[in-house]
């Protein structure tokens, strides 16, 4: 995207944060330019000119901006998984992030509308999915080196199984408006790296044991 001017980006934000509140409240289908323009107080060539391909290219930007909306609603919890108590505020923070959210998806609802005629949108949630896997394994690395987690434990496939638990918890609440499903999901995981410690003692004392 070429650079704008101070006033230039401020004007393009505006826009897109319309957007994105718009869509939330309303879903995308009912989100017109018209819409956007009217809550954004914005003329119609001041959207087309910050976003030339018009309502595509303006979702395709809600949709980087949900996506980085998710990341940082965990802030600073996600960047201190240092401790178990730690841990448990995060997993606190995710469980109340997607109860205030609710049954909408707003990140959900805009790629799955886009489809597959926008590969941006599949490059947004790919990029996603990748940030938050990593940070999770850093958590899970930090707690390696404090020797609070298995050693042997695999950061990556572990941050990828409660990402996965997490997505699935969450589009189970977009069908039944529940997060037990989330919150048993972050539950077992964080205690299955909590005992991964003892486990592997055990392991290793058995065979060790004459």
């Amino acid at each position: 995207m070429r650079t704008l001017t101070r006033k230039g980006a401020a004007t393009r934000q505006r826009i897109l944060e319309g957007a994105a509140e718009l869509i939330r409240e309303h879903g995308v289908a009912a989100t017109t330019l018209d819409d956007v323009l009217s809550a954004t107080s914005a003329s119609k060539s001041q959207l087309f000119h910050y976003f030339p391909g018009g309502r595509e290219e303006l979702l395709l930007a809600v949709a980087r901006f949900e996506a980085g909306r998710v990341l940082e609603d965990q802030r600073p919890q996600l960047d201190e998984l240092t401790s178990w108590p730690a841990w448990d505020a995060w997993r606190d923070k995710v469980v109340d992030r997607y109860r205030r959210q609710g049954r909408l998806c707003p990140l959900n609802a805009v790629t799955s509308h886009l489809g597959d005629r926008t590969p941006g949108a599949q490059a947004v949630v790919t990029e996603l999915m990748g940030r938050w896997q990593a940070e999770i394994a850093a958590g899970v690395r930090h707690m390696q080196a404090a020797g609070e987690i298995d050693p042997g434990l695999d950061p990556e496939r572990a941050a990828a199984a409660i990402l996965a638990g997490i997505q699935g918890g969450v589009l189970i609440q977009m069908s039944t408006g529940q997060t037990t499903h989330l919150e048993s999901a972050l539950d077992l995981g964080i205690a299955y790296l909590r005992s991964s410690r003892d486990q592997a003692h055990q392991v290793t004392g058995s065979r060790s044991a004459p």
